[in-house]
């Protein structure tokens, strides 16, 4: 049997690459750290589940739409998009998860000794996609918890195609207001793609948050992300979109796979949309919850960084991946934050009452014990 060359068909920056490892699905997580429930408070799931309309229509789909390929560019979504922000349908283009636009973007603009910007401390698949593509990820340190817009304008050159801004950040909740974006666009002056990932836009009712939808027209190179699977509670079918100008979009849909999005998911998004009351339903509960939390974790004298979104980060007086584990022990599921650069930390995502009393529960019992597994 011939021998297969890996050393010389693997690219350099592939095996200098580190793979996500997913964790176990529910049951086996079970049966390894031996507990009979398990609350999931690491993946920033809506508690709620998807509206109810959605949950109709995944319900009810009749059989045979199984075996017929879906809309190839997501239409029916699109124009629904299109009458809900005043925009050209052509001006949304839709993907399998905010994952694979992402990895959209980056193939349509970098080729080879291209780079992007972003966050050391953020949503990590900027960085993946493009450094398993081949091209430079450039980290600015976070300041105060926060994008450093200055740091990043400092790390531009002529090889700069796209910045990434999370906003608010995920995992820190921080944003740029108003003022603070646009002032940063204006620095810019259309030399780069400016990605604002709005994937936890709808949790924020700041007056002073700026809605990168409305930008549009006035800043051509600004590209807007979106995603069902947070205050939607659809992240199981994998269904996001960015929207931009008609010729910055025409770019990126050449890139684009088609038929990526499923049926089901096209569905259920567009029923999503005609459900406003649940966006109020869960920015209640989200806001309750977390205000218990924070002053839960307050009495235990733990530091915490809460700002915008479903989620907090707690800071703890060990290692943060020996508390995951003593906490899936008990039962309660976290994020640990190494992965993220920032060891030590937590990240807890906001859940019913009931998750959260676990989760406080379980956190003083792990502290109580000791730091030894």
């Amino acid at each position: 049997m011939a021998k297969v060359s890996l050393e010389r068909l693997v690219p350099d920056y592939i095996k200098e690459f580190e793979p996500y490892i997913p964790s176990k699905p529910d049951p086996e997580l079970k049966k390894l750290y031996r507990c009979d429930h398990l609350y999931r408070l690491n993946n920033n799931e809506n508690p709620l589940g998807p509206p109810v309309e959605s949950g109709a229509i995944l319900k009810g789909l009749h059989p045979s739409a199984e075996s017929i390929y879906p809309s190839g560019d997501s239409y029916y979504l699109r124009q629904k998009l299109s009458l809900i922000h005043g925009y050209d349908p052509d001006r949304f283009l839709f993907g399998n998860g905010v994952n694979e636009v992402i990895g959209f973007v980056i193939k349509a603009f970098c080729e080879q000794g291209d780079n992007i910007i972003t966050a050391d401390k953020t949503f990590a698949v900027y960085e993946w996609v493009a450094k398993f593509s081949g091209f430079e990820a450039r980290l600015v340190p976070l300041k105060d918890f926060g994008f450093d817009d200055k740091g990043m304008l400092a790390q531009i050159d002529r090889k700069t195609k796209i910045i990434f801004v999370c906003n608010p950040n995920n995992p820190t909740g921080t944003y740029w207001d108003r003022k603070r974006l646009r002032d940063f666009l204006d620095r810019i002056e259309g030399r780069q793609i400016v990605v604002i990932d709005e994937a936890y836009f709808e949790f924020v009712d700041k007056e002073d948050f700026p809605d990168a939808m409305k930008l549009l027209d006035e800043y051509p190179n600004v590209v807007a992300f979106r995603t069902f699977s947070k205050m939607y509670g659809l992240a199981g079918l994998r269904i996001g979109y960015l929207a931009g100008s008609n010729t910055v979009v025409d770019v990126i849909r050449r890139t684009c796979v088609v038929y990526s999005v499923n049926s089901i998911a096209q569905l259920a998004a567009s029923a999503a949309l005609d459900d406003p009351g649940h966006i109020r339903r869960t920015r209640e509960l989200v806001r309750t919850e977390k205000a218990y939390l924070i002053e839960e974790i307050g009495k235990l004298g733990l530091r915490c960084q809460a700002g915008e979104g479903c989620f907090v980060m707690i800071k703890l007086p060990m290692s943060d991946t020996l508390a995951y584990r003593k906490l899936m022990a008990e039962g309660v599921m976290v994020r640990s934050m190494t992965g993220f650069r920032l060891p030590n930390w937590i990240r807890v995502s906001i859940a019913k009452h009931e998750e959260m009393v676990a989760f406080i529960e379980a956190l003083n019992k792990i502290l109580e014990s000791g730091y030894d597994m």
